[in-house]
């Protein structure tokens, strides 16, 4: 049975209420969701999620490893850029290095847990699987 992982686009893109059996929870993405949680019942909301897949063995927390794999894919994906920009780096919108930044980790340690990331940001999922191999999915495949 696959197992699969959200990026954090896919939980609030779908409204998702219930996470399927097959299922792992990024602890990157509950950060996300917490710090973007808008009211305290929401941020108790998701921090209960996060200690529910804890306590299952179901939540993928990110390794000393995978925070430097995922530097190293950031710094790949800017060198990228800055060749492309024939040797400057082109201005990215605000946050765009910090969400590059989260979505590499959640890549990483979702490899390391044979997980599927389903996500609704498929570019920027696809432009780190040129650096990394691991399993990625559209969300509107998944839910279909």
């Amino acid at each position: 049975m696959t197992t699969y992982t959200f990026d954090t686009s896919v939980i609030i893109g779908y409204s998702i209420s219930e996470l399927p059996k097959n299922f792992v929870l990024s602890a990157v993405v509950i950060a996300e969701l917490t710090a973007s949680a808008g009211d305290e019942s929401r941020r108790k909301v998701f921090e209960g999620l996060r200690l529910s897949y804890l306590h299952d063995g179901a939540l993928i927390v990110p390794t000393a490893e995978d925070w430097l794999t995922a530097s190293r894919i950031l710094f790949w994906l800017s060198r990228s850029r800055k060749k492309q920009g024939g040797g400057k780096s082109p201005k990215l919108p605000p946050g765009a290095h910090q969400r590059m930044f989260f979505d590499s980790l959640i890549a990483v340690s979702a490899r390391r847990a044979c997980a599927t990331v389903v996500t609704n940001d498929y570019d920027d999922f696809k432009a780190i699987q040129y650096y990394l191999r691991f399993k990625l999915i559209r969300g509107s495949d998944f839910f279909r």
